[in-house]
């Protein structure tokens, strides 16, 4: 799938036109369409060779010739004139937190900047705190951030890396010689970022196989052929393919499934126990006979252990609870009966209400609630006021009687100001079925500041859930710092839930916060934070990592039907 090259693409058209200064409403088209190809459903080359482009909201004429030309042969001519009109690598500054168009127009024009070596260069020679408008302390935050970005390196996000594993899947699950197909490696254990994919496939004719993974039409590089493992690049990344015999699947699953750390363990219980453990199967040492093979279960019986959860195999205190019988029954990716964040056209969002209902009811979902954003000073979002939150309720209720066994709720998101206090008046907070409260500036602040403005966000008896906590952005912006201890006790004493939210860039709270809130007893919810309704699919990705941070059907409230998990807010 090219979805993701393609949505970047535009984007990077996007940021070259802003610093060209083009007018808005075209840089916003191209980011529009940006956002709606990243979470189409559907493999964007399908969609060109239907000759179906201009079907896709925001994809009008212009845009559907410049996607086929990019398509078609790899490059938009459009793209790499605007390249040589502006000599700057947006793809690497870009990167860089708080680095937006302006910003890197005024770095070029003063100081020639271009390239991330440029920007770093700049601002170690203290160049950057004379420019108006910046100064020392956004010099300081340039070189952290410019480390951060580094220091996450080619990594690809769950979601991005899924789309691309779970197309080739069912490609070749399709072939009539392919017997079993399954995704292994940290995707398989559902890591928020990605390194590369490995594919395990079961079949008596390991060469065709081959030859059709090898050879698909947007393979953009073959990197090894071998009788049993080819690699390739497509979309980007990296992709493994295993072929397999039957007898060993078992073996090979858990093995190439991890982590390392897990892998390790069990061989060396297996060693404990007269027994060696590979990728092959379960082996008694004297006569090296072969006891376990076929399937996963088979293995970990064999070395005494019940089955555990590829999401959690890290390491982790999983073993031992396996041995005692006290792992915890995880969330299953059906266990969610509604989503609780998303926004709308009333906010900053792509759909209107009637159309993000209809999409998730679609998905499954029995309810879900609108939670655009809402606020009076915080205006660069269009937060709703009194009269607009008036406005969008009658529009609910309206909209609310065209369905049967299904619900939209009224939330709003709210910023929460520096000193804790909420962007809206507790009078109008009343009227909202639910709160969401986050923080969306000041990310920077000291660990007691920002502590303390969540702490005393949870004690307004309006908030039911702080949303998005930590504030990161994968890849692009790091947590915030706070004392995580102290606001779970804060949670907890005040009844206020900790999201995790479901957005790619996201996943926040964090695989490691989810389970410390578990521990610490405070309920969750899981809310896909859609702009668009394409991206309501992204649940799922919000339970992958409940899963990984040890989280049950019971510690998610949104597990509950509607009713129920309203009294849970209360």
């Amino acid at each position: 799938m090219k979805n993701h090259e393609v949505a970047e693409l535009l984007r990077n058209i996007a940021q070259l036109l802003e610093i060209k200064e083009e007018l808005v409403f075209k840089i916003r088209a191209y980011e529009r369409a940006a956002l709606t190809i990243e979470n189409l459903d559907e493999d964007i080359e399908y969609v060109w060779k239907q000759g179906k482009l201009d079907d896709i909201p925001g994809v009008g004429e212009a845009l559907t010739k410049k996607i086929s030309e990019f398509l078609e042969t790899g490059k938009l001519e459009y793209y790499e004139k605007l390249k040589k009109q502006v000599p700057v690598n947006v793809e690497e500054l870009s990167k860089v937190q708080g680095l937006g168009p302006k910003t890197i127009l005024k770095l070029y024009k003063q100081l020639g900047v271009k390239t991330l070596k440029d920007l770093e260069r700049a601002a170690k020679k203290k160049k950057i705190e004379n420019i108006e408008g910046l100064g020392q302390v956004v010099e300081e935050n340039i070189l952290k951030s410019i480390e951060f970005v580094r220091s996450s390196g080619n990594r690809f996000l769950l979601g991005t890396a899924l789309d691309i594993a779970d197309e080739i899947k069912n490609r070749l699950k399709k072939l009539n010689y392919v017997n079993r197909v399954e995704i292994a490696g940290s995707l398989r254990r559902r890591k928020e970022t990605i390194g590369d994919i490995d594919i395990l496939v079961t079949s008596k004719n390991p060469e065709k196989v081959k030859n059709f993974f090898t050879t698909m039409n947007d393979v953009e590089q073959v990197l090894a052929q071998g009788p049993t493992k080819s690699s390739i690049r497509l979309g980007g990344v990296q992709v493994d393919l295993r072929v397999l015999q039957e007898k060993h699947y078992g073996a090979a699953l858990l093995y190439f499934t991890g982590s390392q750390q897990h892998n390790i363990a069990l061989r060396k219980i297996a060693i404990k126990q007269g027994m060696k453990l590979s990728e092959y199967g379960v082996f008694l040492k004297k006569g090296n006979r072969l006891v376990a093979s076929k399937t996963e279960e088979e293995c970990y019986k064999k070395l005494g252990l019940s089955f555990i959860e590829p999401e959690i195999r890290e390491d982790e205190g999983e073993i031992d609870a396996s041995f005692k019988s006290k792992l915890p029954k995880l969330i299953s990716y059906n266990d969610l009966k509604g989503d609780l964040q998303m926004h709308t056209r009333y906010s900053d969002g792509s759909n209107t209400l009637l159309e993000m209902a209809q999409a998730a009811k679609k998905l499954g979902h029995e309810y879900i609630c609108i939670t655009d954003h809402v606020g009076e000073t915080f205006k660069i979002v269009n937060s709703l006021n009194e009269k607009r939150i008036k406005k969008q309720r009658k529009e609910i209720n309206k909209v609310n009687k065209k369905f049967k066994n299904f619900t939209i709720l009224q939330g709003g998101e709210v910023n929460i100001r520096d000193n804790g206090n909420l962007d809206l008046k507790n009078n109008v907070l009343k009227q909202l079925d639910i709160v969401l409260a986050s923080i969306h500036s000041g990310f920077k602040n000291s660990k007691e500041k920002i502590t303390k403005r969540i702490s005393t966000a949870m004690e307004n008896e309006h908030v039911d859930i702080i949303a998005h906590p930590s504030g990161r952005l994968i890849n692009q912006r790091p947590a915030i710092e706070w004392d995580l201890d102290n606001l779970l006790d804060k949670a907890k004493q005040t009844k206020t839930v900790m999201e995790i939210n479901a957005y790619p860039e996201r996943l926040d709270l964090k695989d490691v916060h989810v389970r410390a809130a578990v521990k610490a007893k405070v309920k969750l919810s899981i809310g896909t934070d859609s702009h668009d309704a394409d991206q309501l699919r992204n649940y799922k990705l919000g339970i992958a990592t409940a899963r990984r941070g040890w989280a049950a059907k019971k510690d998610i409230i949104n597990t509950y039907p509607v009713r129920d998990m309203l009294k849970q807010l209360k």
